[in-house]
């Protein structure tokens, strides 16, 4: 009973997430009940990407001339990384940032769906990182007003890196990663005298207005190298390394092409692969219902609640949908199907063996779910790798692939388990 409600509740939940923003019957128009998600309140919609909707494509050099060869990449992955916590500001889905180089030129290609603002995302762009340091003017800062400029910004720190097993300021032992600053000489003055000053208080980085980190001064430090010590994981230390390279390796980026992108399938191809996948869902439903019969028919209402659930999720996380990303969930649909046949077909083994229709339904869900698991285990094994090392669409693919497989897994099993136990529960013939 328990089960059956959360179904119910799960299918009602899609359809309300899954219905378009307004729908006109009869010359009336009705809208979608209003569904708030506190922190991810959102506009319920599918998000394109750029070959479906067009966007915005820019094309960046990257000036290294001041930086040093050995330095040269890993200034670049930090404008790269810097470029993309600004585009998040514009609220841009799934963009595409990629590097080129070209003997020494460098380059950054940045593709952004739905944005038709070119001088906007200029704006917001092209500008080199901004690094300061800052001290608390009042005892609990709360706001980027609570905190002074000391006048050392990114010019004056020569390197940031991650590092291990260091003596921290004051002498404390640290053997978990850290990140280590290297000032320059004029950098190294600025920073002794802050240090001298402020024993005690904690000395804030700012990134382009946004506080890094706030370590506290432990002692003087005349040499001009620190080590930011902390409850830090490898993950969290490379991550401020390169925000801290940002400002203290700035790469100054110029605007070399740009050009607003029209959507490069069109609607009327997106139409025609939409319709071929409509039929394609429709041949499945009849092959079920003509090889299986009753439970072919209870398959096929398990795979129709297969996707509203994803076609919700999709909207929920919200994964951004490219002909490729459409491709991965078609592709998961066919899984999907694939789990029944495996379970319906065991249930016809233990029927041939003589086993009553209640006994042979429970044993062949229980001997097909190895086969279902190891089957669907391999390609998310399979997705995770492609979303991992993929760019742009590949993620795509990989990630609606991702999401059908576990919905696939919970309908095929579940809902389809449920569906059957309800028509066939009480039936201990041999019937279909």
């Amino acid at each position: 009973m328990r089960t059956t409600l959360f179904i119910v509740l799960c299918l009602l939940f899609a359809l309300i997430i899954d219905m378009p923003a307004t729908i006109k019957i009869a010359g009336r128009q009705f809208y979608r009940p209003s569904v708030n998600f506190g922190v991810l309140n959102r506009n319920l919609e599918f998000k394109l990407g750029l070959d479906l909707q067009g966007g915005t494509d820019l094309v960046y050099s990257a000036d290294l001339s001041h930086v040093a060869q050995d330095d040269r990449d890993q200034a670049v992955e930090a404008t790269k990384n810097n470029i993309e916590r600004r585009i998040n500001s514009l609220g841009v889905s799934e963009p595409l940032i990629q590097t080129s180089k070209s003997g020494d030129q460098y380059r950054l290609i940045i593709e952004l769906p739905g944005v038709r603002n070119i001088t906007e995302a200029v704006n917001t762009i092209g500008e080199t990182a901004q690094l300061d340091f800052r001290l608390p003017n009042v005892a609990t800062p709360s706001g980027i007003n609570d905190f002074t400029p000391t006048g050392l910004t990114g010019k004056d720190l020569s390197l940031a890196a991650v590092q291990f097993d260091n003596s921290g300021s004051g002498g404390k032992i640290n053997t978990g990663p850290g990140v280590s600053l290297q000032f320059s000489p004029e950098g190294a003055k600025k920073f002794g005298q802050i240090t001298k000053a402020n024993i005690g208080r904690p000395l804030a980085i700012f990134l382009d207005n946004n506080i890094l980190t706030a370590p506290t001064i432990q002692t003087e430090i005349t040499d001009g190298k620190a080590v930011i010590t902390g409850t830090f994981t490898l993950d969290q230390a490379k991550q401020l390394t390169i925000q801290l390279n940002a400002g203290a390796l700035p790469v100054p980026i110029k605007i070399i092409e740009q050009r607003n992108v029209g959507a490069t399938l069109g609607s009327e191809s997106v139409t025609k692969s939409l319709f071929a996948g409509v039929i394609g869902f429709l041949i499945i439903l009849l092959f079920m219902l003509v090889n299986y019969g009753k439970k072919g028919l209870l398959a096929d209402l398990a795979l129709i609640i297969y996707v509203l659930l994803s076609l919700a999720l999709f909207k929920l996380i919200p994964v951004t949908l490219t002909l490729a990303g459409i491709a991965g969930f078609i592709l998961s649909v066919g899984m999907a199907v694939d789990a029944n046949i495996l379970i319906f077909e065991r249930i016809k083994e233990e029927l041939r063996w003589g086993r009553p229709m209640r006994a042979a339904i429970e044993l062949g869900f229980l001997r097909a779910w190895t086969s279902v698991r190891d089957s669907n285990a391999s390609s998310l094994i399979t997705a995770a790798i492609l979303f991992w090392f993929g760019t742009g669409s590949i993620r795509g693919f990989a990630l609606t692939l991702a999401v059908g497989i576990l919905v696939s897994l919970f309908t095929s099993v579940t809902i389809t388990r449920s569906l059957v136990r309800a028509v066939y529960g009480g039936k201990n013939n041999n019937g279909k």
